[in-house]
């Protein structure tokens, strides 16, 4: 593989491998962003890293256990470096000039992850981001990372409805947290700040059309179409409604 590096922040899988986290390196270039997933002061890694040429760099093996998702939760388990491979995709991120990313970029994420997925027993619906783990702390890859495209291509799922508007939706806030959990997201924070947050995570995935923070109609909308995508295993293998 080209570009091929070796970081020293590893150590052993403690189980299988069931989760695919995207993540962008938020730095403000790819090396940079290599020489911090390498550095054994920094503590982080992940296995790899796709440049925005669409250069794929090996970091830590796959049976191996990187540092990338941190405190994180989905799907009642926590601590989902365990069970997950890391891809960092470069780009600086909300804090350094968020942009799109290049198609060359997003060919190498789609091939990458296809040849993971044929390595490895990974449900479509645990194919998320690092702010779907981790909302409370973490923005990326984010709301133009083209999920939808990926989904299209086989990785992850999509619910492919139309946008229905920011209008309030006539959801109860227990109906929103009873969807969002059943996605995978960790509820225990009852707060509505705490709904607000997830909500927010959950929209830069699958409602990147309007980041309100709010379960309008058009959140509640693909919240809906996500759960039958979930509750339907050919849809689910397909990756679209």
């Amino acid at each position: 593989m080209p570009g091929a590096f070796l970081s020293p922040n590893y150590d052993a899988r403690p189980a299988p491998v069931d989760t695919l986290i995207l993540h962008y390196t938020g730095m403000q270039s790819a090396q940079a962003a290599i020489d911090r997933l390498c550095d054994p002061a920094a503590k982080v890694s992940s296995h790899y890293v796709v440049d925005e040429d669409g250069t794929v760099h090996s970091l830590v093996p796959e049976n191996l256990r990187a540092w990338h998702a941190g405190i994180s939760f989905w799907r009642g388990r926590r601590t989902l470096n365990d069970v997950s491979i890391g891809l960092e995709i470069v780009n600086p991120g909300h804090a350094w000039g968020y942009r799109p990313f290049p198609a060359a970029q997003i060919d190498a994420v789609t091939t990458l992850c296809h040849a993971i997925l044929a390595r490895h027993d990974i449900p479509a619906r645990n194919i998320v981001a690092h702010s779907d783990v981790a909302p409370d702390r973490k923005q990326d890859p984010g709301e133009l990372f083209p999920w939808q495209a990926l989904a299209a291509a086989g990785i992850g799922l999509w619910p492919a409805v139309p946008d229905a508007g920011t209008g309030d939706s006539d959801w109860t806030a227990f109906a929103v947290r009873s969807a969002l959990e059943t996605i995978g997201y960790d509820v225990s924070d009852a707060s509505e700040a705490g709904l607000a947050t997830l909500l927010l995570a959950f929209q830069r995935h699958w409602r990147p059309e309007g980041i309100t923070g709010r379960a309008d109609f058009g959140t509640v909308g693909r919240l809906e179409a996500l759960l039958r995508l979930i509750d339907e295993p050919k849809a689910d293998e397909a990756g679209l409604v």
